[in-house]
Formats: structure tokens, sequence, C-alpha cells
């Protein structure tokens, strides 16, 4: 996930102190429901413990904030950062990410004593206003971190038989609006030349910029995103033994797995952080590819938007007014209950969203200098974008120029879809 290229001002120090108190509380209670080995089980290359996202968040306030701008701060463990490091080649050899889930030690206990140690530490920086633009990015990068652990457990505890629940089911969400496919209602777009990306205003990732001019051509975005019950009539119309609707990856990727239904899908349920629950019909789909998506798209007689055209659409909202990223909508990231899709309102809040754009960086695009620099540009090889937000992203995080980014055939996120057709 990405990098800012600004952030934080010296104005912004107050409110900086806050949401770095909140933003280290959350990690931390949505970890509560686990125990030591639930959180240190790695299900897949692709996933991490959720151990090691509490103290690779943590590695990184020590690492960028105290020991770089700290006064006489010693390391915590002098072969910590080792085990914690995830990618930065300019900090060193580190653990292969394959093997994060052998890390029996440190405990749990022990990463939440060190996570106490270096908040404590931390106390002495969150006023000071030259610190302010990488407090701001280190509040934003456990933000990202705590989606990917509810998404990693998620995936782990969807290995044992006995479909383990962190939270007792959330009865308090919206009904999704449903509807048959050609009967959603569209967001019509003129085409014509669209400014596109981050305006410098307030915090953003770096590969959320520069700002820049693309020209679209006339569209339609529907208003709502596709549907289980959908998803079952796709299926049903044999959909994923169709290889003219797949991409010929796609239609590889599903012959070679023996895919035939979303992630985390059987007869008439889904898993959820709440254990096996029934599928509602008329939420949103989720736990699908990139190939997934598209072949649905082409089924459906529609397409994939462009990230383009999403931005261009979303521009016109603001993501606090979607019912899923609002607390009076009944699905607040609070950790305490279950992130859940519920098809509200709104562009934002209930799922990634693919678009058919390849993740690349934007004209004029240079990383920032420094470790700091490989977050993001790097990765602009052979990924998607995403739009949107999810149920687990935490609220704030969310904005119309974000860009998220996934392989194609990935699907253990919260990613969903949204049809486009052009005018």
């Amino acid at each position: 996930m990405p990098q800012p290229e600004a952030a934080g001002r010296a104005e912004d120090v107050p409110s900086l102190v806050d949401a770095f108190r909140r933003t280290r509380a959350l990690s931390e209670g949505l970890a509560a429901p686990l125990s030591d080995a639930d959180a240190t089980i790695q299900s897949m290359e692709d996933a991490s413990p959720a151990k090691w996202h509490l103290a690779h968040t943590t590695w990184f306030w020590e690492t960028f904030l105290l020991r770089d701008r700290g006064s006489d701060y010693r390391l915590y463990r002098e072969d910590w950062p080792y085990l914690f490091n995830s990618y930065y080649e300019a900090e060193g050899e580190r653990v292969a990410r394959g093997r994060r889930g052998m890390l029996s030690r440190p405990t749990l206990a022990e990463v939440l004593d060190w996570r106490a140690h270096v908040d404590a530490a931390m106390e002495g920086l969150l006023g000071d206003p030259e610190c302010a633009p990488l407090i701001a990015l280190g509040i934003a990068h456990e933000q990202q971190h705590q989606e990917l652990l509810l998404t990693d457990i998620k995936h782990a505890l969807f290995q044992n038989p006995l479909g383990p629940a962190m939270w007792e089911g959330n009865d308090s969400v919206n009904p999704g609006e449903g509807g048959d496919l050609g009967q959603q209602g569209w967001h019509s777009h003129p085409g014509g030349i669209a400014m596109i990306g981050q305006d410098g205003e307030a915090f953003a990732f770096d590969n959320e910029g520069p700002r820049h001019r693309v020209l679209l051509e006339p569209f339609a975005l529907s208003r709502r995103l596709v549907t289980n019950r959908e998803w079952d009539e796709f299926i049903a119309d044999g959909g994923y033994r169709e290889a003219r609707l797949w991409l010929s990856d796609g239609w590889a990727w599903v012959t070679r797995h023996g895919v035939e239904a979303p992630l985390y899908w059987r007869e008439g349920e889904q898993f959820t952080h709440a254990g096996w629950q029934p599928r509602d019909p008329e939420a949103p789909v989720t736990h699908i590819s990139y190939y997934e998506a598209d072949a649905f798209a082409t089924w459906a007689g529609a397409r994939l938007p462009t990230e383009f055209e999403w931005e261009a659409i979303a521009r016109g909202q603001h993501e606090g007014d979607a019912p899923a990223h609002n607390p009076a909508g009944g699905n607040q990231l609070d950790g305490a209950s279950p992130p859940l899709p519920t098809g509200g309102a709104g562009l934002f809040g209930d799922c990634w969203q693919f678009t058919r754009s390849a993740y690349l960086p934007y004209p004029r695009f240079a990383p920032a200098a420094g470790a700091v620099g490989e977050y993001n540009g790097k990765f602009m090889s052979g990924q998607f974008v995403l739009k949107g937000a999810s149920c687990a992203t935490v609220r704030g995080h969310s904005r119309a120029s974000y860009r998220n980014f996934f392989y194609p055939h990935q699907r253990w996120q919260f990613t969903g879809l949204r049809l486009a057709r052009d005018i």
C-alpha cells in the first residue's frame, strides 16, 4: 500500500496527537479477542500474523520517529528490527515474508509491552511540528495495517474446521438496495477533461499524485454494488464454466484452482469474523478477484470502470456520507464488532471496488527520498487499482483520490465491483 508525498502541517499537531492515541488503541482493540496462538498463525504468504501487524507498526514508530528523531532513544530490543521490518531494503535484512508465522517468540504479551514502551516514548515527539509529517504518515500506515490485520486473521480462522468467531454477529445493519441489474440506476458523466489525483491540500500518499488531466469519454457508473443474489445468478448461469467470459489468465486461474464461487462461500452461507453466517442475498458480494469481477461484468453486458471514471464520479460525493462510513449506519469499525458490508448508498465504505486500470505511476510521479520511498513506487507492476474503501477500512482513511492495489488473483480482501458502461 501507498506512501505520502506530503502530510501533516504544524497546525495539525493537536489533532495528530489525538489521532495517534486513538489509532494505537484501535489496533490493540482489534486484536483483543485473539489468543496468543490466534495472533501467531499465518495462513498464506500474502497474509501476516496479527501479532506481526502489531509489532511491525510499532517498529515503524521506533525506526522512523524515535530512532531517527528521538533524543538518546535506545532500541527496545536490538534484534527485533530484523523480525518486523517488512520490505525496506534500506533497513537491512529481515525475516522472509512467508516465515512470519514461525515467530512464536516474542509472545503477544511481549509485543504489547513493546507497544506500550514505544507509545510512552512517542509522547515526547507528538507535539513537535517538525515531526508532524512523519506522524501523519505513521498514523496512515498503521490504519492500513488495521485493515490487513482484520482480513488476514479472517483468512487464518477460515482454515479452522470449527469456523471460530472473533466477535458475535452484528444485527444492526442496513438493508442493501438490491434490484435487477438493469434497474440499479446510474451516475452519468458527459466525458471531457477531468482533473485526477490529490490536490496537495491535505494528507495523501504519493501514488495519489501529481494531480493531472485525463480525457474521459461519456460513461455511466452504477449507483450500487453487485450483490450476492446477482452473483448467485451468475453462478447458476454457468459463469464459472464459460471460457468466453474470462480473460485468458483468468480462465487459467479458474481451471487450475477449481474456483466455483467467491472466497468464503458455501451453500447459503459465508464465513465472517462472526463465524459462518447466513448469506444476505442483497448485501454486496465480496472477496472476489479481478478475474472474477471482469468475467461478471462481461456476463452482465457491462464493464469495469477505469480508476479515472470512478474518481470523477466520487468527487461529487463525500466519503463520510456513506451509511457504512457513519456510526449511525451501524457499521463503525470500533474493535468491538465484526466488519460487514451492508450495501448502503454512496461509493465508499462497503468494499474495495476493482477498476480496469493498471497500477502505474501518474505523469511526473517520483518516489519519496530515503527508505520510505520504497513503500509504493516499486510495486507499480502487474497490479490493478481498487477504489472506494471497505467495511474494514478505518473511518477517515478514504478519499476519492485513494489508490489501493492488488494482483488480479488476490481476493482475501473485502473486494467487490461496481459496473460501468459506455454512453
